[in-house]
């Protein structure tokens, strides 16, 4: 018979009590930093950011020397466009943004610090006023979780106070309904999720529900563009533990590739980096830690159709493969779905790929086997009865030469 201890959790070591009470509370650390820092500048917050001077003039003062960030992600933002910024702070980024996307566009910044909140707020009228259209909000909520609705549940809390079991029971069942009916931020309404200087910011355990809140706000084909710090090592525990190091955009950097990588893991496609500086920012025991701005792109989800559709990768490099395993060999048609062609004409990859459409529409499609990378044959697109024979288009070739 076994010995019925052994059916028994043993009782944690001392070395893994020391280690949990070594563990800071992250989220603690930065809505206390962050709310000093909107009562005064703290310079040494984030690493400074160059905006455009034209956006600047109609933001107030206290808002544009209470910035904490490390990159404008707002450069590669357009007119009419609905843009979320996480973690919006003072709403420095919001302010250019809501003059960017102008009447047409619209501009939700996201925050949980209550000062920061206040101090974004406190100016949205003036300023509607000043550049002629009100398209900015600020809402209350962690980054990570973008459906629950903060300041909805505090009111909730401040009527029914948790004193016992029961109590909690029913908050927690006020959550759940509140986010399945009413939640913060709704699944696919923005065109673009803007970022700086805060992903870093959310504890270790809640990063991957940060980048899937990311993906599920955002529209088919939109993009997030995220300017934050990366470390080039992994960040040992010991830094991580640090409040100030935590606080201060550095603890709780990713490294370089695995940042990448959580955009992949949240079903993102086409990442880029758009900036990397190569100056680090901070150097701490042997680790640098630099700004980098990624754009990355949702959409690569759905069926597969054949349209005959084919794509030539230009060059340089032989070969390239994309985020769903198609491998493009330079100079060689290529056959893709027509969810592939479509994606390949977004963002960075359109200015490398040759794209060539059927000479008759497939009026019947079919599915398309995405697994594989297979060869075109020009007769898949031109058809099979192609027979045409036609005189030279003019001339091609230049001045003085002879063809």
């Amino acid at each position: 018979m076994k010995d019925s201890m052994s059916l028994v959790e043993a009782p944690p070591s001392a070395e893994a009590i020391s280690e949990a009470e070594g563990r800071i509370n992250h989220e603690a650390a930065v809505l206390e930093r962050y709310s000093a820092g909107a009562r005064r500048r703290e310079a040494e917050l984030c690493c400074p950011a160059r905006y455009d001077p034209q956006y600047l003039e109609a933001i107030p003062e206290e808002i544009r020397e209470l910035d904490y960030g490390c990159g404008d992600p707002s450069i590669y933002i357009g007119e009419g466009e609905r843009v979320l910024d996480l973690g919006s702070g003072a709403g420095k980024i919001c302010y250019i943004l809501s003059q960017k996307v102008g009447p047409g566009g619209w501009v939700t910044g996201v925050d949980m610090n209550d000062v920061m909140l206040g101090l974004a707020r406190r100016h949205q009228r003036a300023f509607a006023e000043r550049i002629g259209w009100a398209n900015l909000e600020f809402k209350k909520g962690r980054i990570q979780d973008l459906k629950t609705d903060i300041e909805t549940l505090e009111i909730w809390l401040a009527e029914r106070p948790v004193r016992d079991f029961g109590t909690l029971m029913a908050l927690e069942d006020y959550q759940r309904r509140q986010r399945e009916s009413r939640p913060l931020i709704a699944d696919g309404v923005y065109d673009a999720l803007v970022s700086s200087c805060v992903l870093n910011l959310v504890p270790p355990e809640a990063k991957p529900a940060l980048f899937e809140e990311m993906f599920r706000v955002l529209r088919r084909g939109g993009r997030a563009v995220i300017s934050d710090i990366v470390a080039d090592e992994d960040v040992p525990q010991c830094l991580q533990n640090n409040p100030e190091l935590w606080s201060g955009c550095i603890a709780g950097a990713l490294r370089e590739d695995r940042f990448l990588e959580a955009f992949e893991r949240a079903g993102f496609h086409g990442v880029q980096i758009l900036e990397w500086d190569r100056e680090p920012w901070r150097t701490v025991e042997g680790i640098e830690f630099r700004s980098v701005t990624v754009v990355a792109w949702k959409g690569k989800q759905g069926p597969c159709v054949e349209k005959n559709q084919a794509v030539i990768y230009k060059g340089p490099f032989q070969s390239v493969e994309d985020d769903d395993g198609h491998r493009f060999r330079r100079g060689q048609r290529v056959a893709v779905c027509e969810k592939t062609f479509g994606l390949l004409q977004r963002g960075a990859y359109a200015d490398q790929m040759i794209f060539i459409e059927p000479r008759e529409p497939v009026t019947e499609p079919r599915e398309f086997d995405c697994r594989r990378s297979a060869r075109r044959d020009p007769r898949e697109t031109k058809g099979q009865d192609y027979e045409a024979t036609t005189e030279a288009q003019g001339s091609c070739c230049g001045p003085g030469a002879c063809c």
